[in-house]
């Protein structure tokens, strides 16, 4: 028996057969599968490809990045306005 719920993260007393806020037991929540579930631990059901889209979204969700041509021309830009400046002082 866990010493805290894994369903809910209450304290459970050391001899409870069961969770006293939400009920779990070790049918509905402190079996090996549920643990390791609440912990993140990766199980044979484990499927990546679902992971990443969940935590990434699809290709589709992504913002492509932009170029950075334009930073270029703005440094361009600046460039040509300071040496223009310095040979007009």
């Amino acid at each position: 028996m866990p010493e805290t719920c894994p369903n809910c993260g209450a304290l459970v007393p050391e001899r409870a057969k069961a969770c006293p806020e939400c009920g779990a037991d070790e049918e509905t929540g402190w079996s090996e599968d549920a643990t390791a579930q609440r912990l993140g631990v990766v199980g044979e059901e484990f499927d990546h490809e679902d992971f990443v889209r969940s935590e990434f979204g699809s290709s589709e969700d992504r913002i492509k990045p932009r170029g950075i041509g334009w930073f270029w021309w703005v440094v361009a830009i600046l460039l040509l306005l300071l040496l223009g400046y310095a040979f007009l002082r």
